[in-house]
C-alpha cells in the first residue's frame, strides 16, 4: 500500500499526560499501576491492581461540553490536548476543509460507566434528568464528541472490537483515505476504568492479584487500565512528517468469545497480512510491541506465533506492565509506543517478568534497549478472534 502520513499523535496513560510522561517511564522502568482504589465498593473493592488517570474526577469538561459529561470524555479531552494535537487536528480541518478530515475512533466500553451511574440512581424507575443524556450513552458517544471536539465533519465511525479496536481504526483509516473519501483522519481510542470493566474481567477470572507480569513463567492473569490516545494520518502532508503507517493486517478467527485461537492462526495471518501490506519480510521489523496481556493462554500462543514468523534478531515486548491493559484504548497507545520507538530508539522491555516462560522464543524481551531501529510493529487481538496487525516506518 502507499504509506500515510503520520503528522501528530499522543497518548495520555496512567503513566501520565503526552508523550514526555511516557517517554520518561519507559526509560526509567517507573510503572503506572498501583493497587485498585477506582469507585466507591467499599469491601466489595477487588485486590488487583489498575493503571489509573489520576485527576479525572476533578476536571469537568468546559462548559460548551456540559451535556457530554463523562469519565471518558474527560480522558478524550485531557488526551486531545497534549502535545499540539489539537492544533494539528484543527489545522487540518482549516487546510483539508471539515468535510475531508475523517474521525475513526475505537473503545470496548465507551461511556458505560455514565451508564452505571445512572441506573444506580433511577428513581421510580426513571433516570434522574441529569443523567438522562441520551448521546452519552451510547457505543458512538466517543467518536461524536471527538467530532465535536475538534472540528472535523468528514466520516465518523466508532470502532468497538474489544481490545483491538484503536488498531483497527489504523486499518478503516487507511482504506478511506486511499479511497479519496477524505484527505485527514483524525484516528484513536480511548477507554477507561468502571465497574463493569473490573467487575466482568474479574467473572472471566481474568485479573491478577498482583501487577500483571506479561510472557513471565508465573502469570496469573492481566491488570486493568485506561487510556486515551490520538494520531493524524494524512496522505498529502503539508507539515513535518513524525513517521508512517506503512502496512496493516486484520483477521477473525471467530475461535472462541475471549480465548485465542490454540496455533495462533488470526494472530500469525494478521501479522503475515501487515508485512505483506507493506511489502516487508519479517527479518526487516526492529520492534514488535506485543498484545501480552499477561493471561496464561493468550501470552503462549502470540509467543509461538512471532516465533514461527520473526527471526530472534526480533526485540519484541509487552508494554502493559507500564499502563495495565487498557482495552480499546490498547491500539492507540502501544502505536504510539512504537511510533516512540522509531523517533527515539527506546525499545521497551516487558516490565514485572523476570522468569522467562520456556514456551517463550528469544524474540521477547524483558530488558529495555536503546538502538535505531527503522521499521516496528503492533499487536492488537480482541475477544472473539478480531485480530490487527500495524506496521511503522521512521521515514
Amino acid at each position: 500500500m502507499a504509506p500515510l502520513a503520520i503528522t501528530a499523535y499522543t497518548a495520555t496513560t496512567a503513566l501520565g499526560a503526552g508523550l514526555e510522561a511516557q517517554r520518561e517511564a519507559l526509560a526509567s522502568g517507573r510503572s503506572g499501576l498501583r493497587r485498585n482504589d477506582f469507585g466507591d465498593y467499599g469491601e466489595a473493592s477487588l485486590a488487583c491492581w489498575i493503571g489509573r488517570v489520576d485527576g479525572l474526577e476533578d476536571a469537568p469538561l468546559p462548559t460548551r461540553f456540559a451535556d457530554w459529561e463523562s469519565r471518558n470524555h474527560r480522558l478524550a479531552w485531557r488526551a486531545l490536548q497534549q502535545d499540539g494535537f489539537a492544533a494539528a487536528a484543527a489545522a487540518a480541518v482549516a487546510r483539508h476543509g471539515a468535510t475531508r478530515v475523517a474521525v475513526i475512533v475505537g473503545t470496548s466500553t465507551s461511556s458505560i460507566g455514565e451508564t452505571e451511574t445512572a441506573y444506580a440512581r433511577q428513581q421510580d424507575g426513571r433516570l434522574p434528568e441529569a443523567l438522562a443524556r441520551l448521546q452519552v450513552h451510547t457505543p458512538h458517544a466517543l467518536g461524536d464528541f471527538v467530532a465535536l471536539a475538534s472540528g472535523a465533519r468528514g466520516p465518523c465511525l466508532t470502532v468497538a472490537t474489544a481490545c483491538s479496536s484503536s488498531a483497527k481504526v489504523f486499518a478503516l483509516a487507511a482504506r478511506m483515505l486511499h479511497a479519496g473519501i477524505a484527505d485527514a483522519a483524525i484516528v484513536g481510542g480511548v477507554d477507561t476504568l468502571c465497574g463493569s470493566v473490573l467487575y466482568g474481567f474479574n467473572a472471566l477470572q481474568l485479573v491478577s492479584a498482583d501487577p500483571c507480569r506479561p510472557f513471565d513463567g508465573r502469570r496469573d492473569g492481566l491488570s486493568l487500565g485506561e487510556a486515551g490516545g490520538f494520531a493524524l494520518l494524512e496522505r498529502e502532508p503539508a507539515t513535518p512528517v513524525r513517521g508512517w503507517l506503512r502496512g496493516y493486517g486484520e483477521s477473525s478467527d471467530a475461535h472462541h468469545m475471549s480465548a485465542p485461537h490454540p496455533q495462533g492462526l488470526g494472530a500469525l495471518r494478521a501479522m503475515r497480512e501487515a508485512l505483506a501490506r507493506a511489502g516487508l519480510e519479517p527479518s526487516a521489523i526492529g520492534y514488535l510491541n506485543l498484545h501480552g496481556t499477561a493471561t496464561p493462554a493468550n501470552d503462549s500462543v502470540e509467543a509461538a506465533a512471532v516465533a514461527g514468523l520473526f527471526p530472534a534478531s526480533l526485540h519484541a515486548s509487552s508494554t502493559k506492565g507500564w499502563t495495565g491493559h487498557t482495552l480499546g484504548a490498547a491500539g492507540i497507545v502501544e502505536s504510539v509506543f512504537a511510533l516512540l520507538a522509531l523517533e527515539e530508539g527506546l525499545l521497551p522491555g516487558t516490565l514485572n517478568s523476570s522468569e522467562a516462560d520456556p514456551a517463550c522464543g528469544p524474540q521477547i524481551r524483558f530488558t529495555t534497549e536503546w538502538r535505531p531501529v527503522t521499521l516496528a510493529m503492533n499487536n492488537a487481538f480482541g475477544f472473539g478472534g478480531n485480530n490487527c496487525s500495524l506496521v511503522f516506518a521512521r521515514e
